[in-house]
């Protein structure tokens, strides 16, 4: 294994903060070296976390974790800040026994600021950080959530998204558009006028301009509202996909090289002086670094052992050969039924390779939903297939049900975390007793709703 110089020294992102801007291209690339020696072994998911390295490393360069917080959406991209938070020599035993999760946790790390591990949850929870600094009256601490493009189509994000608008909190939302889903484009003029938007003295003119305007009794509403109008409309058509997010009363900032370090420290210390709700669009390219993992981005998001070299994927022996996998049989099924039956539909949440939709899929396009990361969505689309006479399969990994009823696992994640601190001071009756309760308070509880 390399020898990692800079990344040797980095045990949190105090550490971090101590080395010259000139010195993080570097990192960045000692970071991602590092996480594909370590996955490339040991196993993990690879593609996310290689692709924001650098936002990663810019993210903890600017902000001051744990006293600012980080809200990794789904958390399969976050090794990156796992290693800079005090957790690279113990790296290796990510995802096993007796090692660290996967996932952000709050009881394994201060630096993890809520425990993830679906999707589209990230802004909610960031928002509800934000409410209470703000009640709190920490209005110089940060919150930042950092969503994907792929989670934004999952409809919590958006209810979080909607919601924060009408809060005006100090929340900052990354979105990490690796698959070019919202805007292909990235040119000079786009992260040009993105700079001047975040930049100190455009802001100050504008606020200063926008306080005198209100002073003005009689026009000064509705000039004020004119100019909105027309930043708006200025930046609707340079910037092409800023009014959803300017819509909600976000600032949009974006979109931005996700690879250029230099611009995303630079940017991200603009965007701390900026109150209230804002979006930063970065534009990043799954697997960077292994052209491998950059071309097939599916295969290496958790390809399992592979030598890092040629991206060959190591086979596990098998003494016998294995039947095949359930949801090959249903999709190869579900395609003779729908070949018999013109009315049968097929529905899936953005996971048509993991249930093997995408057999029939292939075959009839016409016939294949995949209604992104919207379980509760699927459900119910299918039902209103049902009721016009279609007969509608809907298919969806049973983990990824619970994200119809995701408060509950946040809920359970928060309490395992709480019980391990309660564990570790209280003595063993007291700690017996203080669960008995939560138990009983739970039974409770369950029986009242099914009264209801």
């Amino acid at each position: 294994m390399p020898e990692y110089k800079l990344l040797k020294t980095i045990d949190s992102p105090d550490d971090l903060k101590k080395l010259d801007k000139d010195q993080l291209f570097k990192v960045c690339g000692e970071l991602r070296n590092f996480i594909i020696d370590i996955v490339s072994v040991h196993t993990g998911h690879l593609g996310a976390s290689l692709g924001v390295v650098e936002l990663t490393v810019a993210l903890h360069y600017i902000f001051s974790s744990p006293k600012d917080k980080i809200v990794w959406d789904v958390g399969h991209q976050a090794y990156g800040h796992k290693i800079l938070t005090g957790r690279r020599d113990v790296f290796y035993t990510n995802r096993k026994i007796g090692g660290i999760s996967g996932f952000p946790r709050m009881c394994e790390s201060e630096h993890d600021a809520f425990g993830t591990g679906h999707a589209s949850t990230s802004i909610s929870a960031a928002l509800g950080m934000a409410a209470a600094q703000h009640l709190h009256k920490k209005n110089n601490d940060h919150v930042v959530a950092v969503i994907g493009d792929g989670s934004l189509t999952g409809g919590m994000a958006f209810e979080g998204l909607n919601n924060a608008g009408t809060l005006n909190t100090n929340l900052l939302v990354v979105v990490n558009d690796n698959n070019m889903a919202i805007d292909p484009n990235v040119g000079a003029l786009k992260e040009y006028l993105a700079d001047i938007a975040a930049s100190k003295a455009y802001n100050k003119v504008k606020n200063d301009v926008w306080n005198v305007l209100g002073t003005l009794s009689k026009i000064g509403p509705n000039a004020q509202r004119y100019v909105q109008k027309v930043e708006n409309a200025i930046k609707s058509f340079l910037l092409k996909q800023s009014n959803l997010f300017e819509s909600l009363n976000f600032r949009y900032f974006g979109p931005v090289d996700g690879h250029d370090i230099k611009h995303l420290v630079k940017i991200l210390e603009d965007l701390k002086q900026i109150p209230g709700p804002k979006v930063l669009h970065v534009i990043t390219k799954k697997g960077k670094g292994l052209p491998f993992a950059e071309e097939e981005q599916t295969k290496y998001h958790a390809p399992g052992k592979f030598d890092k070299l040629t991206g060959e994927i190591f086979k596990v022996r098998e003494e016998s050969p294995k039947p095949p996998k359930f949801q090959d049989v249903f999709g190869h099924t579900l395609l003779e039924i729908a070949k018999e039956n013109p009315n049968v539909v097929g529905i899936t949440p953005a996971m048509p390779s993991g249930s093997s939709l995408n057999i029939m899929m292939e075959a009839m396009p016409h016939r294949t939903y995949d209604v992104g990361i919207a379980e509760a969505h699927a459900v119910t689309f299918s039902a209103g297939l049902a009721t016009q006479g279609m007969v509608p399969f809907c298919n969806i990994y049973s983990f990824f049900c619970y994200s119809i009823l995701t408060y509950v696992t946040i809920f359970t994640n928060f309490l395992s975390c709480l019980m391990e601190k309660l564990k570790k001071i209280l003595s063993g009756e007291l700690f017996n007793f203080f669960t008995n309760i939560i138990v009983l308070f739970s039974v409770v509880l369950i029986f009242f709703n099914q009264i209801d």
